[in-house]
């Protein structure tokens, strides 16, 4: 287990797609985030989890930390993970992910590069709410928050874009990585719910892995 990494899930989405709180589904006897949570917890002897609904996850036994600018989308949860956490490296995961592999995690974190983002490539898309995170991304992602936070006062009648982390991605720089050339790859380890078929999908899988 790692003791120098700090392992952080982050649990703030609003679940509008899905209808209810889609970490707290349930599959078997476990939650989802719950398969999310082991996961981390066999990983790092430190875990986080980044949420403003302390009282949904306290059978997780964690300690929980919210959002510093609240509503800003994921960003905003890695900001505060980032904050809160007391290690220079951190793996940062969100809470819809249940299929991710421990190899594939030890796999980023253990990647030499002098980048303070490694992440991964899979399915044709970026994969950064699952990857290495270096504390020195703190002042730029804050950064971007703030920038976000003006430009939403000063045009307050239209809806502000959520921030991306791929804002932060490419300011700081990031390993990314072709997960899918990796020979422990397995198809939709990266694969997040956002829609009851998506859940499915995921008690299917999960169902035939147990």
């Amino acid at each position: 287990m790692h003791n120098d990494i700090t392992g952080i899930i982050l649990s703030g989405g609003k679940s509008s797609r899905m209808g209810e709180n889609k970490s707290l589904m349930q599959i078997g006897n476990k939650t989802v985030i719950e398969y999310v949570a082991d996961l981390m917890k066999s990983l790092f002897i430190k875990v986080l989890l980044i949420t403003n609904n302390h009282e949904d996850y306290e059978f997780l036994n964690l300690e929980m930390h919210d959002d510093i600018y609240y509503q800003m989308g994921p960003l905003a949860g890695i900001h505060s993970g980032l904050t809160h956490s007391h290690t220079h490296k951190n793996f940062i995961i969100s809470c819809d992910i249940p299929l991710m592999t421990t190899k594939m995690i030890e796999y980023l974190v253990e990647f030499k590069t002098d980048k303070p983002i490694t992440i991964a490539k899979a399915d044709g898309f970026i994969q950064q709410l699952c990857g290495a995170y270096d504390k020195k991304c703190l002042p730029n992602a804050e950064g971007i928050l703030l920038n976000q936070k003006k430009e939403s006062l000063i045009n307050s009648e239209s809806k502000k874009n959520r921030c991306k982390v791929l804002d932060l991605v490419d300011l700081v720089g990031a390993e990314i990585i072709d997960a899918e050339s990796l020979p422990f790859y397995k198809k939709d380890i990266f694969f997040n719910m956002n829609k009851r078929s998506d859940f499915e999908i995921v008690v299917q899988k999960l169902t035939h892995q147990n």
